[in-house]
């Protein structure tokens, strides 16, 4: 029981620890006169994906990479069919209005290239390298398009990035970094240690733990981000949170984890879970290209199909 409480601490400090390092981080860049533009789309993309990156930094460091690859694998999964299949329960998402396919086909390539290098049986150094060198090209390329849209006249403004405030006092900026600072890696260290006492307890892998408790953990602030844009009719916020996450996840934590130490591919992954990940993936095709919004059916639908999943991994 104790290591159940212990994980759930963990958890919660990770997630507080990671809003307070991207509410510091935000507003210390405007404070230091960088645009808007560039903070939302790299320090708030990076912020956000801080709990899922320490976890997986930990748990390489801890020696159970089952938890850090499948955190990835496992959270992706989680961020389509629960993510987008909870919300849909309670309003349905006007996907039809959405305008996400070049990111959605970024994010299957990403999934596909993700796979095949899965298939080497380790991540390494190496493979690390051409993921971020992936996500390099993908923050090009976006930065690149948002610079089109500001030349266009559609500025984007600091109130879109919730967490900015201009005027906010040096000291509580350095306030909130500290805390990130300092709580992203203890609450990693507390989750990724208890979450392997649970594994050993119950007798299953720390893959299955990564699949499963440490996914659905760190899928949390997706899923709340998406029942809010749900129920403020902004499925254009949720679907673009789910695909930017799930293309952060692929690129961006796998390929600076393996600078920590090699990541090895358990076989289940290869027979199973990627296959899993990349079908959940492709359930999308639907809502990004033929206009179809995601009812309260398809949220049925999504949220059943990702408890079987679970049935099936824990059995």
């Amino acid at each position: 029981m104790t290591e159940w409480l212990l994980s759930g601490l963990g958890l919660v400090i990770l997630l507080l620890a990671g809003d307070a390092l991207v509410r510091g981080a935000v507003n210390l860049s405007l404070r230091l006169g960088v645009p808007a533009l560039i903070v939302s789309l790299t320090i708030v993309a990076f912020g956000t994906s801080a709990p899922e990156l320490l976890i997986a930094i930990s748990a390489v460091q801890d020696n159970a990479p089952g938890i850090a690859l499948g955190n990835v694998v496992g959270s992706n999964t989680a961020n389509i069919l629960l993510v987008l299949g909870i919300p849909a329960l309670l309003s349905p998402l006007h996907t039809s209005e959405c305008h996400t396919r070049k990111t959605y086909v970024i994010m299957l390539a990403a999934s596909v290239v993700f796979i095949a290098l899965a298939f080497r049986g380790v991540f390494t150094f190496g493979t690390g390298l051409i993921l971020l060198a992936m996500l390099a090209l993908v923050l090009a390329d976006a930065f690149r398009d948002a610079r089109a849209h500001q030349k266009a006249g559609e500025t984007a403004e600091l109130e879109e990035i919730e967490e900015a405030d201009p005027n906010m006092p040096y000291w509580r900026v350095a306030f909130y970094l500290a805390l990130g600072l300092v709580g992203l890696p203890l609450g990693a260290h507390v989750l990724v240690e208890n979450a392997s006492l649970i594994a050993q307890t119950y007798g299953v892998s720390d893959t299955v733990i990564g699949l499963t408790l440490v996914a659905v953990g760190t899928s949390l602030p997706e899923l709340a981000t998406t029942v809010m844009a749900a129920l403020r009719r902004q499925a254009d916020v949720a679907l673009g949170n789910v695909i930017g996450s799930n293309m952060f996840n692929l690129l961006a934590i796998v390929g600076v984890a393996t600078f920590f130490g090699p990541i090895p591919v358990d076989p289940s992954f290869l027979r199973f879970d990627l296959w899993v990940m990349l079908g959940a993936s492709l359930m999308l095709i639907p809502f990004v290209f033929f206009r179809v919004d995601i009812t309260r059916i398809w949220g049925f639908v999504l949220t059943a199909l990702y408890l079987v999943y679970v049935a099936i991994i824990l059995t």
